[in-house]
């Protein structure tokens, strides 16, 4: 933990060639002025709660302003680099910890200080990326004058170097669309190594829930099952890791659809019922020829991801043969989208509701999943009446 005394050195990040590659590194993230994502907020949310901090923000320094990828409790996205706290933390290593910011003269007189938010105490864990280029933080600010507890201190650094993990997976991903060569070691990387820090995190909230009060509880158990769903997509993209590192289409057999799709419903039938959802499927003797594992992801993000944006109504999956074809449409009455989200649907990181659960590689992972297996996959969608995918499958030979 940092905690340098009133009289360091009153600076904000060097002008120089240092600082000019640290603006150039945080740019080739892609992240900044980008939507809201549920991913980032999910750690904000853990950090306000843990720390029991009334604001909390994932912030990137930019040149002439500190930007909040997540914000909780403000209503501003950024705000100047003179008022800037953060910009001193990433000159820190670890944690930067100021108790009380009347007493310390660098920020006395700061208007966050002496005005609206009225901020008393900061404490920020640094981003830092895996050369160790510092980017921003993961911060809590309070009212009143403070200290921070170790676990709290803890669960702050654990939740920085998640938020650094979500934006190296993001750039990693951009990096693999734009090259395609790169893709199995790159999501060879997301899959496997970008999970010991999920571990972490997962780890520091299980600590805290033992000496958690019953109102805590439930909330640190949400946050444990939300990095329990970013676990598993990972493993999604390790499984899409293992499909490409061969640079050749997997082996192919005969499957009864009934048998893939019986495991996909079951998985999310839990969470259809806790929404009051019907999920139904057409009984079918259909057998198509595909790679168990992979179709079982496909079909599994889009029931995964029509149950998650329906709030009332049904999901129904459905199979039909047309010809040496099956068509399998998955149908719902949820939030549905606009042509012009329609059309992007499939991209990384694209959520039609940036409060949804999970990292927003749902349809990326279904779109490249059916590119592996040869299998067109449509959308159709009117915004407020639902959407509907369908994925053309091979008929297996009598």
């Amino acid at each position: 933990m940092t905690l340098p005394g009133p009289d360091a050195a009153l600076c904000h990040p060097p002008r120089g060639f240092a600082e000019a590659l640290r603006l150039e590194t945080l740019r080739s993230y892609h992240i900044l002025d980008t939507p809201q994502e549920a991913a980032f907020d999910d750690l904000t949310r853990i950090a306000a709660h843990v720390c029991q901090a009334p604001i909390a923000l994932v912030s990137l320094v930019d040149r002439d302003r500190q930007w909040f990828k997540s914000v909780q409790g403000l209503d501003e996205r950024q705000t100047p680099i003179e008022q800037s706290v953060c910009a001193h933390a990433i000159l820190q290593d670890g944690l930067f910890v100021v108790e009380d910011t009347l007493q310390d003269a660098r920020f006395a007189d700061n208007p966050l200080v002496t005005g609206h938010p009225h901020m008393r105490f900061y404490a920020g864990a640094l981003l830092k990326t895996p050369d160790g280029m510092p980017l921003g933080t993961v911060c809590v600010l309070d009212t009143r004058p403070r200290k921070l507890e170790a676990a709290q201190a803890e669960t702050l650094l654990a939740l920085a170097r998640q938020a650094m993990t979500q934006m190296e997976l993001r750039r990693l991903l951009a990096q693999e669309q734009e090259a395609s060569h790169y893709r199995a070691r790159l999501m060879a990387i997301a899959g496997h190594d970008l999970k010991t820090p999920l571990r972490a995190a997962a780890y520091a909230v299980e600590k805290l829930q033992r000496s958690a009060s019953d109102v805590q509880r439930p909330i640190l158990e949400s946050a444990r099952e939300h990095l329990r769903q970013i676990g598993q997509e990972f493993q999604e993209l390790a499984t899409m890791a293992a499909a490409g590192a061969a640079q050749a289409r997997p082996s192919l057999e005969p499957l009864p659809l009934a048998e893939v799709l019986e495991p996909v419903l079951s998985n999310w039938r839990r969470l259809a019922a806790s929404k009051g959802l019907q999920l139904r499927s057409v009984p079918t003797s259909l057998v198509v020829c595909s790679h168990r594992a992979l179709l079982s992801t496909l079909l599994g993000n889009l029931v995964g991801n029509a149950v998650k944006y329906t709030e009332h109504g049904r999901v129904l999956v459905g199979c039909r043969r047309r010809g040496d074809r099956v068509i399998v449409e998955v149908i719902d009455t949820g939030i549905g989208l606009d042509e012009d989200d329609a059309s992007k649907v499939f991209n990384a990181f694209r959520q039609a509701d940036p409060r949804s659960e999970g990292l927003g590689v749902g349809l990326w992972i279904v779109h490249s999943t059916a590119q592996t297996l040869e299998c067109p996959v449509q959308v159709r969608s009117r915004k407020g009446v639902g959407s509907r995918f369908s994925v053309s499958l091979t008929l297996a030979p009598a």
